[in-house]
């Protein structure tokens, strides 16, 4: 497989893991910034290797060969996430562009073995879950921060924009993965949150409580 096509069923696995439905063409050229005209030469490729099931105006799916394609790609960028913050101490908001890069190592035997170093991790840098090598994905029950009611606690888990900007917010204000979180109190006018983060009292946007994953403690 190219470069290309690898990138196009990662796309179509992260938003089809978010929904639950047939993906649009529009939908993957907004994601990967580009033409619907070349998403659809794209879709037709992968449909003739039997990687996806594409109907034209009707979306796409994956087979069962392309979710776990896809899936492979996913453990291979996420496990270079974790060895880039962990053994080289990345900052976080500095490892998705260059294991965009690293995922495309073709090895399984050095993923294998990347995956053995590491100690066998579930989840990356930003709390999302790695496959294993069958491709199996341990689910764990999260809400949104913005979900819960005054004086509820979570523990963060993950975080749904990895962007650089959002990691670096999260740095500036002491949130990481792991920290206690309290709601202190919801403005009715705007949704915001002042919250406590450990021992420190924020106020947070209901953009920023809507990108935090937590789980209740």
């Amino acid at each position: 497989m190219t470069f290309s096509e690898e990138n196009y069923l990662k796309t179509i696995y992260h938003i089809t893991s978010l929904s639950g439905m047939e993906v649009s063409t529009n939908a993957i050229a907004e994601k990967m910034e580009t033409k619907a005209s070349s998403v659809t030469d794209m879709l037709r490729k992968l449909a003739e290797k039997e990687l996806i099931v594409y109907q034209k105006y009707k979306g796409v799916l994956l087979t069962s060969e392309g979710s776990h394609l896809a899936k492979m790609i996913v453990r291979k960028h996420r496990l270079w996430e974790v060895f880039l913050v962990d053994k080289l101490q990345f900052p976080w908001d500095e490892v998705h562009d260059i294991a965009e890069q690293l995922e495309h190592i073709k090895s399984e035997k050095l993923i294998n073995k990347l995956d053995d170093f590491l100690g066998n991790p579930t989840e990356d840098p930003h709390g999302d879950p790695i496959p294993d090598a069958t491709g199996k994905i341990n689910k764990v029950e999260k809400l949104i921060l913005a979900e819960l009611n005054e004086n509820q606690t979570g523990i963060c888990i993950g975080v749904k924009d990895s962007s650089t900007q959002f990691l670096k917010y999260l740095d500036k204000n002491q949130i990481t993965l792991g920290s206690r979180i309290q709601v202190l109190s919801k403005e009715e006018f705007d949704l915001s949150l002042k919250i406590k983060v450990e021992e420190k009292t924020v106020t947070v946007s209901n953009i920023i409580a809507n990108n935090l994953f937590v789980k209740m403690v």
